[in-house]
């Protein structure tokens, strides 16, 4: 049950990460995402990912 939590969770970063029209504004939209999923790491793990997206 976890694992499927932690997946769902995980999914749901990564599309707000996709969000945003610049790459500033998608950086910020993960970094949100993460911070309340998984804390400081997942910030920084959702700030690099949505930066790294693109259209």
């Amino acid at each position: 049950m976890r694992l499927l939590t932690a997946s769902v969770l995980g999914g749901m970063v990564l599309a707000l990460a996709a969000c945003g029209e610049t790459a500033t504004q998608r950086a910020a939209t993960g970094g949100l995402g993460g911070l309340a999923v998984a804390g400081p790491a997942g910030a920084v793990v959702g700030g690099t990912v949505g930066a790294a997206t693109a259209e």
